[in-house]
């Protein structure tokens, strides 16, 4: 299942695992990655705890944890090559794993439709 928030983090879940990163949009707004900061494993955040500190050639921006929960595996990757996320954000561009710690907070993300026009409505 693929969710995702108001602040473009996308969220893959599956079971009780879900797999974050930034959406296509958030990094065309972000510009290029020059350094990540990841979180980590291990580290637990509440829903919209800043987990992850992105810096581009533009600003540096936080990623979010969509969802309560305890971090149990991060991308090193993007660390050694931040480019990732501009070039693969929904793919190779992930940012970490969370083992979700409250499912009913997968209620209040958005379905793919959702997001497109909260898209569309800030353009």
């Amino acid at each position: 299942m693929l969710k995702y928030t108001a602040d473009h983090e996308w969220i893959l879940v599956e079971g009780d695992t879900a797999t974050v990163g930034i959406t296509f949009y958030a990094q065309e707004q972000l510009g290029d990655a020059i350094f990540v900061q990841l979180p980590k494993v291990g580290d637990v955040f509440e829903s919209g705890g800043a987990a992850v500190v992105v810096e581009s050639v533009k600003a540096a921006s936080e990623v979010y944890a969509p969802l309560k929960g305890e971090i149990i595996e991060i991308n090193q990757s993007v660390v050694a090559e931040p480019a990732l996320i501009n070039t693969d954000p929904t793919g190779k561009g992930w940012l970490f794993k969370v083992k979700i710690g409250d499912r009913s907070q997968l209620d209040a993300l958005m379905d793919e439709h959702a997001y497109q026009a909260q898209i569309a409505a800030a353009s």
